[in-house]
């Protein structure tokens, strides 16, 4: 595990003192042998995470209110640059609700009806406002929602009656994320495919951040959540969660940007862009 941030960074290597390289004696002369490819692939992730740590120091040294978190599936490699700070959801806590709307469809056995998935389909493809406050209800409120997250293994998300001003954290949005595509995960199969189904289509307007990384050919899941409220002057909290695959199977990367204090939506969506497409320059996934 690599986190990075304020240079909390583990390589995860073995517990003796020369950081897990084991020195064996070969030959006549008894020469140590090197590190393993292993080693030497942890070193360079921590390496790399290093560099991204000085990469997001200095966007952080004009816009300071952001925070990252990356889980790689294919290397096992996770990063956090202020990983536990909590910001709005706005509306990527519809990606929640929907998790919850089908664990809820599980536990009594049956499919998602379809007067729920014609709630689900909107507010996640066209982040519907009306038809989240409708699920959310239906679901129980945030007492069900809160018991929900819990399932789901989100430790430092607080649910609000208000769903839209939730808090949460970079760390627990990627957590969510590898919940709703891992199979020893709460959702079933059919679960799983409905969630990746509906966020793989959200609406061309709505199709920025986490998939601005992409490569030709990869495949991305999104949900992303903007608001401003007078509270904050008028400011914008722009976020973004979503995963990014290829077809080959070497790309399977979960990514949540979260942001507050943007002067507008549009800064705000260049800054969260701009902060995912660090992360794919520096961890090379």
């Amino acid at each position: 595990m690599i986190l990075g941030g304020g240079g909390l960074i583990a390589l995860g290597m073995g517990g003796d003192d020369s950081g897990g390289a084991v020195a064996a004696l070969t030959g006549k002369d008894k020469k140590p042998a090197g590190p393993s490819p292993e080693e030497l692939a942890r070193i360079e992730r921590a390496k790399r995470a290093k560099q991204l740590d000085a990469a997001l120091k200095q966007v952080a040294a004009e816009t300071p209110d952001f925070s990252v978190a990356v889980i790689d599936r294919k290397t096992g490699q996770t990063y956090a640059y202020q990983g536990a700070t909590k910001f709005d959801t706005a509306s990527i806590v519809k990606a929640q609700i929907l998790a919850c709307e089908l664990l809820k469809a599980q536990d009594a056995d049956r499919e998602p009806t379809e007067s729920e998935m014609a709630l689900a389909k909107p507010m996640i493809q066209f982040s519907d406002n009306n038809a989240t406050t409708e699920l959310f209800e239906h679901l129980g409120g945030k007492s069900a929602i809160t018991k929900c997250n819990k399932r789901m293994g989100l430790t430092q998300t607080t649910v609000n009656r208000a769903w839209g001003l939730t808090k949460t954290t970079a760390t627990d949005q990627v957590k969510l994320l590898t919940r709703l595509v891992d199979p020893r995960g709460p959702l079933d199969e059919k679960s799983r495919k409905t969630a990746f189904t509906l966020m793989n289509t959200v609406a061309d307007e709505q199709d920025w951040g986490v998939p601005s990384v992409a490569k030709p050919g990869e495949t991305t899941t999104v949900k992303n959540g903007w608001d401003t409220r007078s509270a904050d002057g008028g400011l914008w909290a722009v976020n973004t969660i979503g995963r990014v695959t290829s077809p080959d199977g070497n790309v399977d990367v979960s990514v949540a940007v979260l942001s507050h204090n943007n002067p507008s939506m549009d800064s705000g969506i260049a800054l969260v862009e701009k902060v995912a497409q660090l992360t794919r320059e520096h961890l090379k996934y």
